[in-house]
């Protein structure tokens, strides 16, 4: 199988060339300044059109396909309930440390706040005299 895709390939690669002289009509720079500019008139609004539809008819349906597979391969059987029995394993653990924090949080407001106060005020003292 592979030396007939080896031979189709260098077969082909020796013959590609020579369908390049089966053209009717070589391609020619334009002649004169006048047909250069005809040839470029609305050249960037060919470009940007063309793009779009690419983009829009090509590009985007292949990424989609491409999410769809992955989400049906691999995100659905695999990924995703990996992740929620993970977070119902962690969740008792991330609910106390969240209490703990909170309480922490609280002692520290309540010890810092009149300290940060005062020195808020006798800096807006500072400030008049």
């Amino acid at each position: 199988m592979r030396i007939k895709i080896i031979s189709f390939l260098l077969i082909f690669g020796l013959f590609s060339p020579f369908f390049s002289f089966a053209q009717e009509k070589p391609i020619t720079p334009p002649e004169t300044l006048e047909k250069a500019k005809e040839i470029g008139k609305g050249f960037p609004e060919r470009i940007a059109e063309t793009l779009e539809r690419v983009w829009r008819e090509e590009v985007l349906p292949l990424w989609q396909k491409i999410y769809n597979w992955l989400k049906k391969t691999l995100w659905d059987p695999y990924i995703s309930p990996f992740f929620k029995r993970e977070i119902e394993k962690r969740k008792p653990i991330i609910e106390e440390e969240f209490q703990k924090e909170k309480k922490e949080i609280k002692e520290e407001v309540k010890t810092e706040l009149p300290k940060a106060g005062k020195s808020l005020w006798e800096r807006f003292k500072e400030l008049i005299r």
